[in-house]
């Protein structure tokens, strides 16, 4: 009886521990320069381009979508995302390093 209440138990905190599940990706997707004659097409393009990538590249739905870098290379724009879900927003959130005293900030 000890053995299986210990089983059990041991069960439950196992489950209970489960780690939270986050999602962050960065994507670069292509922007072809060729077609873009003024800046409304060129918005619609790169418009374009962020809805296939968040609909193709993850398997998840980003709650946040920024974007990281871009480059132009010939006819080419070369757009870089971050992508992450809410449990991804959450853990970025963490990751940010605020200066606890004179000695931490940069001049």
């Amino acid at each position: 009886m000890r053995t299986l209440l210990a089983t059990l138990l041991g069960v439950a905190l196992v489950t209970a521990a489960a780690p939270a599940f986050a999602h962050v990706v960065e994507v670069t997707t292509v922007v072809s320069l060729a077609d873009v004659e003024d800046q409304e097409t060129l918005t619609a393009a790169i418009h374009a381009a962020v809805n296939e990538a968040m609909e193709g590249a993850v398997a998840f739905k980003p709650t946040l979508v920024t974007l990281t870098r871009v480059n132009v290379i010939g006819e080419r724009l070369y757009v870089r995302l971050l992508m992450a879900d809410t449990g991804g927003e959450e853990m970025l959130r963490d990751l940010v390093v605020e200066p606890t005293s004179r000695a931490c900030r940069t001049p």
